[in-house]
């Protein structure tokens, strides 16, 4: 069973037929991941969590072990598209789903990402593109998902050449920093089976805004998570999306104190200014997300 340029993987088919709608992919066959068993389960049972890769976005959204325990993922689930897009749309499907820059969806053009010599968003229409890249191209990640599942360590099971392999969240998209053809690093026929949640940062939340209350992609997104023992809070990640090709990592020496003050969540918060390279119409992202990582941080040791 293998996805190839003749063949794509199906499950809430949500990000392939866009992509097929807009003549990006045209294959000769879909197959359907539908019918295989155990990968529409959630495991509770140890302290890493299993959520297999068709589960939907809406049972993330509403599994109360996981609003309890994992709130951050919930926040998340909610916030992708309307009821009736999560009622479809499945976990692997949001972690592998590619670019919605206007010019990478655009059939008239081939840009840098389709394979061609320019990133026609660096000097036309990137009002919603990246702050950080590693490469020409400033497409943005748009998976709400993978934001708080790199805050959360989570690991990706990938049915890779007949075997599984694990990856960390940022081995899943450390391709698309580098290689402007990249959405991820997954291979043509890898299938996202499973992903490995720990509990252990038994704190998180997850904001985003967008131009509109509902329905929308994020402008910018910010997931916190972190362990509370005893009232202190330890092992804190702070990332971003829809900033970068990738899960964009907040780093900071303030925050491993343990404790945080309003005074160094500022600190933490205004450092995100010097390290964008903002463009001609996204500047406006850096207060946003500097809004959100404040809010975020506040919320998480609350």
């Amino acid at each position: 069973m293998l996805s190839t340029p003749e063949s794509r993987f199906l499950a809430g088919g949500v990000d392939l037929l866009g992509e097929m709608k807009d003549y990006i992919v045209s294959p000769k066959r879909v197959i359907d991941l539908k019918q295989i068993p155990g990968l529409d389960q959630i495991d509770t049972t140890t302290d890493t969590w299993k959520v297999g890769a068709n589960v939907t976005i809406a049972e993330l959204a509403r599994n109360d072990a996981i609003k309890a325990n994992l709130s951050g993922l919930a926040e998340a689930a909610l916030e992708v598209g309307s009821p009736q897009i999560r009622n479809v749309a499945t976990l692997g499907g949001n972690l592998a789903q590619h670019s919605r820059c206007w010019y990478y969806r655009h059939r008239d053009l081939r840009c840098l990402k389709r394979g061609g010599s320019t990133c026609y968003a660096r000097e036309g229409e990137n009002k919603y593109h990246s702050l950080f890249s590693g490469n020409p191209c400033i497409s943005p990640v748009v998976s709400n998902l993978a934001v708080i599942l790199s805050a959360l360590n989570a690991r990706v099971r990938v049915q890779r050449a007949g075997k599984e392999v694990t990856l960390s969240m940022e081995e899943l998209y450390s391709d698309a920093w580098n290689n402007p053809l990249a959405h991820n690093s997954l291979r043509p026929g890898d299938l996202i089976v499973q992903v490995e949640v720990p509990t252990q940062k038994n704190r998180s939340a997850y904001l985003q805004v967008g131009e509109k209350g509902d329905f929308d992609w994020a402008l910018v997104s910010c997931a916190v998570a972190g362990q509370n023992t005893g009232g202190r809070l330890s092992d804190l990640s702070i990332f971003l999306g829809a900033v970068a090709p990738v899960p964009y990592q907040v780093e900071s020496p303030l925050l491993e104190g343990g404790e945080l003050s309003k005074e160094t969540i500022e600190s933490i918060a205004g450092n995100i200014a010097s390290k964008a390279t903002p463009m001609a119409h996204n500047g406006y992202k850096v207060p946003i997300a500097q809004a959100l990582v404040r809010r975020a941080l506040t919320r998480v040791i609350s």
